[in-house]
């Protein structure tokens, strides 16, 4: 495989569904009333859920081309304060945020300008690659969370 055919794959392996579906399937359709409820032992709700891969994956993407960012306090930066989105408004502005900083990083992920295994500048060692990788594989392992927690809600359509 070549250097662009494997960034290729690469790019879409953040967004695919091949393996499960994608976070677009998961995310539409959501009903403004389950945004908010944890279900009889659940952890957390869709908008707890949905911030918290926001807020994880703009900050791996901000960490991988702004070698000023800060990352938000672990773990509460990382989690919203409140179980319901404050708006619907609030809940799409998230939606769009995470679809925007995803194809973001497919974006860097795919820019032959970009040494996928160098170290990234001024961080202490991470490459490009392994940023992207655990992308993927933090988004996935919610995902599952999300998609369970919707048909616990019985906010889920059956195919």
């Amino acid at each position: 495989m070549n250097e662009k055919s494997f960034r290729e794959h690469l790019r879409k392996f953040l967004s695919w569904d091949s393996a499960h579906l994608a976070w677009n399937t998961a995310l539409a359709g959501v009903p403004a009333k389950h945004r908010g409820v944890r279900p009889s032992g659940a952890p957390h709700s869709a908008w707890e859920l949905l911030e918290h891969v926001r807020i994880a994956q703009w900050d791996l993407l901000e960490y991988s081309r702004n070698p000023k960012h800060a990352s938000p306090e672990f773990p509460s930066g990382y989690w919203p304060k409140n179980p319901a989105p404050p708006s619907s408004v609030a809940w799409d502005h998230s939606v769009k945020a995470f679809e925007r900083d995803l194809a973001d990083m497919g974006r860097l992920a795919a820019d032959e300008r970009i040494d996928l295994t160098a170290a990234i500048p001024g961080r202490s060692g991470e490459t490009y690659l392994r940023e992207i990788l655990i992308l993927a594989d933090h988004n996935a392992y919610h995902l599952g969370q999300f998609v369970l927690l919707r048909r616990l809600l019985g906010a889920w359509k059956k195919k």
